[in-house]
């Protein structure tokens, strides 16, 4: 196996960062490999699998990395409405920050790959099964989890293409009723 060096962890980030924003298929090697600074013979040398390797590893980066964000902003506010609240306000600010370039980091694979990919299909599902987790374990409910997630999901998707945070403040205002504790 390949050992791990910068140029490679350069490459599944910047792999990241354009498929999350454009697509598996719209992402050409070339782009990645010029946009990430690595020499073209670099890209198989780490990735014998080719693209399709890559985007499942990238998938499981930019996965993980949402996941420990939400888990920390989950972990941090104990009332499931406000962290919900929380949750968004991050996702919206990484929306802003991207011109609504970049929504979910695995919808826009999961959307145009995973039915022609098995493997990139696994990653995703192990994706959005580890964010189903850690909001199930903070809601206390498998079932609220799934509805909160594919909320969420939905609400990126439509404040991407409307180019405005007002899904993502509807999906708070609503969930977060569904989800507030009553008061003892």
């Amino acid at each position: 196996m390949p050992r791990r060096t910068d140029t490679r962890d350069r490459v599944v980030r910047t792999a990241a960062d354009l498929f999350r924003s454009q697509g598996y298929h719209a992402t050409g090697l070339n782009q990645v490999l010029s946009e990430g600074g690595a020499p073209k013979g670099s890209l198989y040398f780490h990735f014998p699998g080719g693209k399709e390797q890559l985007a499942v590893e990238a998938v499981a980066l930019a996965g993980k990395e949402l996941g420990d964000a939400l888990a920390a902003v989950l972990a941090a506010v104990p009332d499931p409405a406000e962290a919900l609240s929380r949750a968004l306000d991050l996702l919206g600010r990484e929306l802003l920050a991207s011109d609504f370039r970049s929504g979910c980091p695995i919808a826009t694979v999961a959307l145009d790959a995973a039915s022609d990919s098995e493997p990139i299909r696994v990653a995703c599902e192990d994706v959005y099964a580890s964010w189903q987790q850690v909001i199930a374990a903070h809601v206390g409910d498998e079932d609220l989890a799934t509805v909160v997630l594919a909320a969420i999901e939905g609400a990126l998707l439509l404040a991407r293409t409307r180019r405005s945070l007002d899904p993502l403040h509807a999906v708070g205002a609503r969930l977060g009723a569904l989800l507030e504790r009553p008061t003892p």
